[in-house]
């Protein structure tokens, strides 16, 4: 799932090549899809941060494991020097403000009347119903931390990447490798699923030590560089702080889609729509998301929503992201700028390496093959 601290991942290869950078973001994604769920499968491409990997990139399901190769930019001239990747962390639970408002409504559809509306068109009993019997099984305490299938995403991801690139990921290399993150718990661990994934790949079949006693060490936590975000004065005065900052954002949510969609759900689950606000819509379309991100499971939360609603959704999210972290202000961008320096900083110095290493054989193969400094 995808808004949340990096992860910063470096590597020097010695001596010419540098996996210098891999920045392991946050939020989540999720788990494997029921091949004949037609209704799940239709909403995932609007679930945005909350999308499975998998879903994103259906060419994981038959081999998680295996690497995609694009023969045009793996030819045998293209030698890599260095990796630099902006990855996000792995799939996570809800924080524990959307485990809130989903109790909210999980109490609206369980207060109502026992009589009321619990038949359906055909006899069965209504999606309200459903809903209110569905265990409520999240818990305060899960607050966005990653789960068991977020640690198989990370470790899946760098048994991709060592295939993909061997000389940079060498077993040599692994002592250089240096993995930088914000101290949210998700993205933490989320690194140390990533080493524990080297591992694997340096040490088939033997269960991978604590990352503290890896050759390579733990995750570093560095906030100011990986949530560069709150450590910007400006951003937090104009934008995080602002209560009109985010103004569209609401206009949006008060507007005619959105009340289209509060309209139709509070009639679907029989419940006032009055009770109903765009934010308990949000986090109802997310649980569906969820519960098959975490569970692999196709919730009732999925059949309250058709493709039409997902749009509207996806659009309410990607809108809070334009104007919090995207182009809406440009400050957003400017406050970034730190960790592209310092992303920029190892490119160039990765060249330099590759550079004096290119100068030092020509000058050694000058001098081996025409001692006298002549051509011959």
């Amino acid at each position: 799932m995808l808004r949340g601290p990096p992860r910063l991942l470096k590597v020097s290869v010695a001596p010419v090549a540098a996996l210098a950078v891999a920045l392991l973001s946050s939020l989540s994604r999720c788990s494997l899809l029921e091949p004949d769920d037609p209704a799940a499968s239709a909403l995932s491409p609007y679930f945005g941060t909350k999308t499975r990997y998998e879903d994103a990139n259906p060419g994981l399901l038959p081999d998680p494991e295996a690497p995609r190769r694009d023969p045009e930019l793996l030819e045998d001239a293209c030698t890599p020097v260095q990796l630099v990747a902006l990855i996000r962390h792995g799939t996570r639970y809800p924080t524990a403000k959307q485990i809130r408002k989903l109790r909210q409504l999980h109490g609206l559809l369980q207060a109502r009347p026992s009589g009321d509306g619990r038949a359906g068109p055909a006899g069965g009993r209504d999606l309200g119903a459903a809903l209110a019997d569905w265990p409520l099984w999240y818990a305060d305490w899960m607050d966005g931390q990653l789960v068991e299938k977020g640690r198989q995403d990370m470790r899946q991801l760098a048994l991709r990447l060592a295939s993909l690139f061997p000389a940079l990921f060498s077993l040599e290399n692994y002592g250089r490798l240096q993995l930088v993150t914000s101290s949210k718990h998700r993205c933490v661990d989320s690194g140390a699923a990533f080493l524990q994934g080297l591992w694997e790949h340096y040490h088939p079949g033997l269960p991978p030590p604590d990352v503290a006693d890896m050759e390579c060490g733990p995750p570093r936590i560095n906030d100011k560089l990986m949530r560069f975000f709150d450590h910007c004065e400006k951003f937090l005065t104009e934008v995080e702080k602002n209560a009109t900052a985010l103004y569209h954002v609401e206009a949006f949510k008060t507007g005619p889609e959105m009340q289209n969609i509060l309209k139709k759900v509070a009639a679907t689950l029989q419940v006032p729509v009055n009770n109903l606000n765009a934010d308990l819509i949000q986090v109802a379309f997310f649980t569906c998301s969820f519960d098959l991100a975490i569970k692999g499971v196709k919730s009732p939360w999925c059949d309250v929503f058709d493709i039409d609603d997902a749009k509207v959704l996806e659009y309410l999210n990607d809108l809070k992201q334009y104007w919090k972290r995207g182009y809406g202000y440009t400050i957003n961008s400017r406050s970034s700028c730190t960790l592209f320096q310092d992303i920029f900083q190892h490119l160039d110095k990765a060249i330099e390496q590759k550079q004096r290493t290119l100068e030092v054989l020509l000058r050694s193969f000058l001098t081996s093959s025409h001692p006298d400094g002549s051509c011959r």
